[in-house]
């Protein structure tokens, strides 16, 4: 979200413009269909967002605009943004659906009572963006080593603060089977965000949190071979990959308009694991690529170490450059891709080794 500096003498009239057009920014802008969203929306509203930065400023006032669900906050630099004011969204539908602080997925909606095509937006001119925790992704959506994993396992230390990625209210916050200390954020889209394996949980349910607050603090708890951020992104229930929205290496939101298609949503996702050894095992399983990727680097890098060649001289035959650096002729070929009867030219690198 982008803060703008005014001098204190233009301030006052700033926010008079600026009132108007918090109205129409809090039209509703919910889009039913792929072809409304590819009419309404501009392009630029499709470029990606970057993570936002901790705010430092301090809030010292609320000013009211024409519509009773949108504030300003002034701070203290001379700055301000517009807020929407949480207390509304108690009584949206989206908040009170299915809602319950016991289970991590409360819709049990079958996957044929979806639309098609879901449009979503992810962030407006009114909402942030905070990438959870930004890093490489470790495990990754899907099916692992035969086992299913619906969501991104981020590395982390113990005690690392762990984001909301976007403003929601708090719908579950407490220890839950596998996934430990886990805290689950509903957003104003539908969406739901998991975060799991938490050493300290900071939100309390029925609580409504802002893109970048501190949820939670990273940790190991539940089942987990070691400190990471077990991240989910959902949709009535249904898990669905989290890179497709952000890039969790530059931290950046790949859309701001995002649709969801039916067809890629996987009609197992939503479940919550049982089996004490499944989490383990697909962490166990990724390290153990890992591991064997770098095995097989290292080997290919300490064989490219090994590599030499010899540079045609005249006189040079295959025979002599053979006895020269202990090999045989047939291996000499074979290295380069000849024949025996293969001319050799001046200057030519001839791999011996």
């Amino acid at each position: 979200m982008n803060f703008i500096r005014i001098s204190a003498s233009t301030f006052v009239l700033a926010l008079a413009v600026m009132i108007s057009a918090a109205t129409a920014s809090a039209q509703d802008t919910t889009i039913k269909t792929k072809k409304q969203a590819e009419l309404l929306v501009p392009r630029p509203a499709f470029q990606p967002v970057q993570s936002m930065d901790a705010a430092t400023m301090v809030a010292l006032d609320t000013l009211d605009t024409s519509d009773p669900r949108i504030k300003i906050l002034l701070y203290d630099d001379y700055t301000w943004k517009y807020y929407k004011d949480p207390s509304f969204a108690n009584d949206d539908a989206i908040f009170t659906e299915c809602w319950t602080h016991e289970a991590p997925d409360p819709y049990r909606a079958s996957l044929e009572s979806l639309p098609d095509e879901i449009a979503l937006w992810i962030v407006d001119s009114l909402s942030g963006y905070k990438c959870p925790n930004q890093t490489e992704v470790f495990s990754k959506f899907g099916f692992r080593h035969r086992r299913r994993h619906q969501g991104v396992d981020l590395p982390l230390h113990t005690g690392t603060p762990v984001y909301a990625a976007f403003n929601g209210k708090v719908r579950l916050a407490k220890s839950f089977r596998g996934y430990g200390n886990l805290v689950v954020l509903r957003h104003e889209n539908g969406l739901e965000t998991f975060y799991a394996h938490l050493s300290k949980i900071m939100v309390s349910e029925d609580q409504w949190v802002d893109a970048g607050s501190i949820i939670g603090l990273g940790g190991s708890t539940g089942r987990s071979s070691g400190p990471h951020l077990h991240f989910e992104t959902r949709y009535k229930g249904y898990a669905f990959d989290p890179e497709w929205l952000i890039d969790f290496k530059s931290g950046v939101l790949r859309h701001r308009l995002f649709i969801l298609k039916k067809k890629y949503l996987n009609a197992s996702s939503n479940y919550v694991p049982e089996d004490e050894q499944e989490e383990i095992d697909i962490i166990e399983g990724d390290t153990r690529e890992k591991e064997e990727a770098a095995k097989k680097a290292e080997a290919e890098r300490k064989a490219a170490a090994q590599v030499q060649y010899h540079t045609i001289r005249q006189g040079d035959t295959l025979g002599a450059i053979a006895r020269k650096y202990h090999t045989t002729v047939k291996k000499l070929c074979q290295l380069n891709g000849i024949s025996e009867r293969t001319t050799l030219r001046l200057g030519r690198k001839l791999r011996v080794r």
